[in-house]
């Protein structure tokens, strides 16, 4: 069996997501990874429909990103749901969401949600 990984790495967005209204108003960056992996059976044919595409990849994490949510486990499932839909092939999927230096009275990196699928 040939397992084929496709990626994307520290998408950026500025975005309104956050428990309290201030930051749904005033709004923060995050950084986005997503993992699918799926299993390959063909015999190295040439074609975008044997792969997960990345272009709709960041179309989906883009445009869920628009959605302000209380929750960034909200939003990351909602992104998984999406490419399980999509990709019915796919046979893991892992969502990271990371918030920059969120507001907690205190110098923070980011924090991070990550949920991920398998079958």
């Amino acid at each position: 069996m040939i397992k084929q990984k496709v990626s994307l790495e520290e998408v950026r967005f500025f975005a309104y997501h956050g428990f309290y209204p201030e930051e749904q108003v005033l709004g923060t960056e995050f950084i986005v990874d997503i993992d699918t992996e799926l299993e390959v059976f063909s015999s190295g044919e040439d074609e975008i429909s044997n792969t997960v595409n990345y272009e709709k990849l960041f179309k989906i994490v883009a445009d869920e990103m628009k959605i302000p949510r209380k929750l960034l486990e909200t939003v990351a499932h909602s992104i998984l749901e999406q490419i399980r839909h999509e990709y019915l092939a796919v046979k893991a999927i892992r969502v990271r969401i990371r918030k920059m230096h969120p507001l907690l009275g205190g110098e923070v990196k980011n924090s991070t949600i990550e949920l991920t699928y398998s079958r």
